[in-house]
């Protein structure tokens, strides 16, 4: 049976939905908790930066004191002396006049002795004072690096509830009813206009209901505008007709009742929220669409993708799993795209795979694409691109190789002087430290995308108008014993002041612990820790001594320099500490938060740096003026955003923890 054409025409209400809140409230809750803990612990920063400034204020109060004391000593010595000059005159001159007077010489110079032992007591008071202010501001210093951490890390708690919350709110489920009516066309049965009018409906309800699904979104500002990225999705989990019927003017009118849960592609959402991508790589990896043409009038288990908004006159949506329960009329079938499956593996992990230039998350993964060609890419950082072009028939397996990137040129220093023939026959190539040369050069030295600590500015242009060399890591443990072996050196550590180590969130210090046994399982290719400012500066005057040349610590300025290698961005790949390409604390290594990585686990740096990001802190070559010591580069149990090439954390000199390493440069 045919009907008379009539122009098209459709109308959609919703008339009910239900969404359970009790998880997102919980997403919620859990958000605000974090964001109250973030506020008392700035404010506790805020407090001890304050204390600290008034502590380094009053410290040098005590030290102008102390300085006019001295001089003071120097005024009263050079009185008692003269002093005690006049009244030995008058000695002399009593042996022939007995009768000379010299009470009043006794006097000068019993009052100039007094005077000057006072004021050796008042420069001994002023010392302790001074003493005891360092040791105040150390305290205060150690409060503060641990602040700043626990700050860091609540960040990126904040950042990890915030993605769950959003994963949360977009797979929200709920049931909504249609009321959709339709003009048939002349061509087709009254079957096909039924099944057209249900699909209609079908896709009005799914787009309402991801329109609602973002409306509802707690950080809906920040995410609309990047609604066509978001790859959200909807699944119907039940769809049934409440009512259907044909009206005698060709119109077919239907009331239909559709739960639905709402899908996202998680690795999208950090893009979203405008988060570090590391948050969202353990949700896995973007889901696969089919697609076909037929409508049943009872649906369940299919997924819509609505990337784009359908029109009116799209026949067809993105369907899974579809069931035809009614075919009283005969039915025009379409035809369907054909999808098939591409499987992807590799030889690494914490790649990211990249299909038509689109990213799909890490390997292993299997994704749902049209028949036909496909460009594939698998990157690594530290590794060459895998790439190939695939000319998808049917279902397959791909697995790629990847390939170690070379390293960069490194200079391995065989240092035998003639003064020293006898050092000749010592292995130092094996034992040393790499050399990695740093060419001269300038660069803009600070926090130069403005998320950095306020001790990272002002950014100031630096020159550096020689190259150097720098160890290409860190000082291991092996490196250090021959030191100890050779010299009998006990670092403060060991003379039974002990190390710090991190507890509960804060550093606390453990008598047994040095760089021997630093609290941790180590081997001889871990760097040194639990070493002080001048347990390194004295491993350089012995290896200065060893190879007649000079070594030291690296002043902030080189430190930087070598550490950017030429990048602008936080760290040597980018602004983003992504997974398992340092040590840090939550940096997705096996060592996070565990202990330091062997050295030269990871890539190294332009110029050929390792584990400038994390691993462990590395002490700096302080000024004279100083009175701290700046450590660079984050640690193993450090917040990712502290590892930022940027980042300073000052301490006092005598302060140890298994987290505190250091590397050395040469001098030319």
């Amino acid at each position: 049976m045919r009907i008379a054409p009539i122009t098209f025409f459709v109308t959609a209400s919703i008339l009910a939905v239900s969404v359970s809140p009790s998880v997102y409230a919980q997403d919620t809750a859990t958000v605000t908790a974090i964001e109250s803990e973030l506020g008392n612990k700035q404010n506790e920063l805020d407090k001890y930066s304050a204390i600290l400034e008034k502590h380094l204020a009053e410290e040098t109060r005590l030290q102008s004191q102390l300085e006019l004391l001295r001089d003071r000593s120097t005024e009263l010595d050079k009185e008692k002396n003269q002093a005690l000059d006049a009244m030995n005159e008058l000695y002399r001159r009593l042996i022939d006049d007995p009768s000379i007077d010299i009470s009043s010489a006794q006097t000068r110079y019993q009052q100039a002795v007094a005077e000057h032992k006072q004021n050796k007591d008042d420069i001994a008071m002023q010392l302790a004072a001074i003493a005891s202010q360092r040791e105040n501001i150390e305290q205060v210093r150690v409060t503060k690096h641990t602040l700043v951490n626990t700050l860091e890390s609540l960040k990126d708690q904040l950042s990890s509830a915030r993605v769950e919350r959003l994963r949360n709110e977009f797979s929200r489920e709920g049931t909504l009813e249609v009321d959709n009516t339709i003009n048939c066309k002349r061509t087709e049965t009254l079957a096909a206009c039924e099944q057209r009018g249900q699909q209609i409906g079908l896709q009005k309800a799914t787009k309402r209901f991801i329109d609602q699904i973002f409306t509802n979104l707690t950080e809906s500002r920040l995410v609309e505008p990047k609604r066509n990225m978001a790859g959200a999705q909807v699944q119907v989990l039940n769809s049934h007709v409440v009512s259907s019927a044909f009206s005698g003017q060709g119109n077919y009118s239907v009331n239909l009742s559709v739960t639905m849960r709402g899908d996202v592609n998680n690795s999208r959402l950090c893009n979203l929220l405008n988060v570090d991508n590391r948050f969202c790589s353990d949700y896995g990896t973007p889901l696969a669409v089919g697609f076909q043409s037929s409508f049943p009038s009872t649906y369940s288990d299919r997924q819509l993708t609505f990337d784009e908004q359908p029109t009116a006159d799209v026949e067809v949506a993105t369907i899974k799993s579809q069931k035809i329960e009614e075919t009283p009329l005969v039915k025009k079938p379409q035809p369907a795209d054909k999808t098939v499956d591409l499987t992807l593996r590799s030889n690494v992990y914490d790649d990211e795979v990249f299909i038509n230039g689109v990213s799909y998350g890490s390997t292993k993964v299997t994704v749902a694409l049209p028949t036909g060609l496909h460009d594939v890419e698998i990157r690594k950082l530290g590794y060459d691109t895998y790439k190939a072009k695939v000319n998808l028939r049917k279902a397959r397996t791909l697995t790629a190789k990847l390939v170690k990137t070379r390293q960069p040129v490194t200079e391995v220093v065989k240092k035998v002087t003639e003064s020293k023939p006898e050092k000749q026959s010592k292995p130092l190539a094996s034992l040393q430290n790499q050399l990695a040369i740093i060419p001269a050069g300038s660069f803009k030295m600070g926090d130069l995308t403005g998320n950095g600590l306020p001790n990272e500015k002002p950014i100031v242009e630096k020159v550096l108008s020689h190259s150097f060399a720098m160890q290409s890591s860190e000082v291991t443990v092996a490196e250090f014993r021959r030191f100890v072996d050779s010299t009998g050196f006990k670092t403060l550590a060991e003379k039974g002041k002990g190390c710090a180590h991190y507890q509960n969130g804060e550093p606390v210090w453990e008598l047994e612990y040095n760089w021997q046994t630093p609290g941790y399982e180590q081997v001889d290719n871990f760097p040194v820790v639990c070493v002080a400012y001048e347990d390194a500066k004295a491993y350089a005057d012995w290896l200065s001594g060893e190879e007649g040349i000079q070594y030291r610590l690296p002043n902030e300025v080189e430190w930087e320099y070598a550490a950017r290698a030429g990048t602008t961005s936080e760290y040597p790949w980018g602004n983003e500490i992504g997974r398992n390409l340092a040590n840090c604390g939550w940096c997705g290594s096996e060592w996070s938060n565990k202990s330091p990585a062997p050295v030269a686990q990871f890539a190294p740096n332009g110029y050929g740096l390792y584990d400038t990001v994390g691993n462990v802190w590395e002490w700096t070559q302080k000024r004279a003026s100083q009175s701290d010591v700046t450590v660079r580069g984050g640690a193993w149990n450090f917040a990712p955003s502290l590892a930022r090439v940027s980042t300073r954390l000052a301490l006092a000199p005598d302060f140890r923890a298994n987290y505190i390493g250091f590397r050395l440069v040469r001098e030319r």
